[in-house]
């Protein structure tokens, strides 16, 4: 609870600041706490994967942007209402599509008739990897983790690419 406490508080610090600079650092704050909100999850390779591109690369890239442009967030010309009304709608139909999932920790759902078994009496045996989620990625799928962790690294080597480009040293004439 007190994560999703600082998760909150965070939050509305993001939505009243004019200041771009602080609302990246408390986007990365807010990253590492969801990194942490995962961990307790047990969920740790989305934690490190949280905290890596979230916190770290994001942070990173906004920073950069920052150097780049102004630093403060103009005032808005016109109401919030239309955007306002479209996260509401939103929201409401998230939580109507809520309504026809089953109930939870049943059983016998549909998720659970597929392979997810196997994966789940299999995973220590075959790996030695007491969490199933880390077993399947580095194990079972270590090839195409790797390729998408190639994928994730070519494209920020891009990013920094283009951001070194745009600066270019003024020469003398």
């Amino acid at each position: 609870m007190v994560l999703l406490t600082l998760m909150a508080a965070i939050t509305i610090g993001i939505v009243r600041l004019r200041n771009l600079f602080a609302v990246v650092v408390l986007g990365g704050i807010y990253s590492f706490l969801m990194a942490s909100v995962l961990i307790v999850l047990d969920a740790v390779d989305v934690a490190m994967t949280e905290a890596s591109v979230g916190a770290g690369i994001s942070t990173v890239l906004m920073l950069g942007t920052l150097h780049l442009t102004k630093s403060e967030e103009t005032v808005p010309t016109h109401t919030p209402i239309l955007p306002l009304f479209v996260a509401v709608v939103t929201g409401a139909a998230l939580i109507y599509g809520t309504f026809g999932l089953p109930p939870f920790g049943i059983a016998d759902t549909p998720m659970h008739a597929g392979p997810g078994g196997d994966y789940l009496a299999l995973s220590i045996p075959d790996t030695g990897v007491a969490n199933v989620v880390t077993s399947v990625l580095s194990s079972y799928r270590g090839f195409d983790t790797l390729g998408e962790t190639t994928v994730v690294f070519t494209a920020g080597i891009a990013v920094l690419l283009l951001l070194k480009r745009a600066i270019r040293p003024q020469s003398d004439k």
